[in-house]
């Protein structure tokens, strides 16, 4: 009995009540977004089938309801993965963005008849299971009553440490590497939108706080810090679109998904255990277990878009601009990040 009544307690702080909100919202996001991808897709290709198609510069499927359809879809899970991040700590919000390529392949399999591989099931499988893991070891949420208590958490030598490590090395991508390599390595473009992602979630969830506590009767309007978060989200939002979109012109989406996925959610998952000290309230055992979880979701990702390639039966390319562009839809099934902040 006593044993049962040590574990208990530890469940209940794991699964606090606005860590099952933001579960819920995480969750239904994924949903939203993996359907958006197929009804993007479909709307695409019957736009492609009257009118130039996207893959070879065309705009005619902003003509097309169907797409419309995808894009207020996908709309739609982004505002419940914003409001995810106003209820549950980034560590556990940000991997369950791995479930939304579940969710595409399922419904790639059943409604565009593309072949799903064994071990796309597999993987499928792997990313349910480490995001198990790591949805029933989470941290609780942090208790904050203001925006000028976030503000605090951002002000931290720590923290302060991070940013500025961020930005430099943002500076240096830009100005220096991208010039250089920009058309030739995949981690530059990549490792900016990265960097600056992790910064624009911070920034995301001090915002959604404001906004909830707001709408709960406590004014965050009133405060400067909460109008500067926005100005930050609205900057890094921007930088990640800009340069999230020439890696995608310029390299193939099968091999960008899952690296920028990698490097956004473990640079996320960093900066959120350096401002919000999210695993300073959990066990060396707790930490280990979401690590592996992470791990886990990471693997089943890679094995996800390696067997989408073998599916194909084509090889992964890592320059898009080839002679097979002819024949790509222009809208593939990337992760939530990539997908949600293309260009129409």
């Amino acid at each position: 009995m006593a044993t049962t009544s040590s574990s208990s307690p530890s469940w209940r702080e794991g699964m606090s009540s606005d860590n099952i909100k933001g579960l819920v919202l995480a969750l239904s996001s994924s949903f939203f977004i993996g359907a958006s991808f197929i009804v993007k897709k479909k709307g695409l290709k019957k736009a492609g089938a009257s009118g130039i198609r996207a893959g070879s510069g065309g705009y005619s499927y902003l003509y097309e309801p169907l797409w419309w359809v995808g894009m207020i879809t996908m709309i739609v899970g982004e505002i419940a993965n914003f409001a995810a991040y106003a209820f549950a700590p980034a560590i556990l919000v940000t991997p369950l963005g791995a479930l939304s390529i579940i969710i595409s392949a399922a419904l790639a399999h059943i409604i565009l008849r593309e072949r799903l591989h064994i071990f796309g099931v597999l993987g499928c499988a792997l990313c349910v299971v480490g995001s198990t893991t790591i949805v029933l070891h989470a941290p609780q949420e942090r208790a904050i009553e203001s925006v000028p208590e976030v503000w605090d958490l951002a002000m931290d030598p720590a923290f302060l440490f991070y940013a500025a490590l961020v930005i430099t090395a943002t500076f240096i991508l830009v100005f220096h590497f991208i010039p250089l390599y920009g058309q030739t390595h995949i981690m530059v473009y990549i490792g900016v939108c990265s960097l600056v992602g992790s910064l624009s979630v911070m920034s995301v969830k001090a915002l959604g706080i404001a906004i909830k506590l707001t709408l709960s009767g406590m004014n965050q309007l009133i405060y400067p810090q909460t109008w500067v978060f926005a100005l930050v989200v609205t900057v890094c939002v921007l930088t990640q679109m800009n340069y999230l979109n020439k890696a995608l012109d310029t390299f193939n989406t099968a091999v960008v998904s899952p690296i920028y996925y990698v490097m956004f959610t473990t640079l996320t998952i960093v900066a959120s255990v350096i401002m919000f000290k999210d695993w300073d309230r959990q066990s060396p055992t707790q930490v280990i277990t979401e690590i592996c979880g992470f791990v886990t979701i990471l693997s089943g990702t890679f094995l996800l878009h390696k067997t989408k390639d073998m599916a194909d039966g084509s090889s992964v390319r890592l320059n898009k601009h080839s002679e097979e562009d002819d024949f790509d839809d222009g809208e593939g099934i990337p992760l939530r990040r990539q997908e949600s902040m293309r260009n129409p």
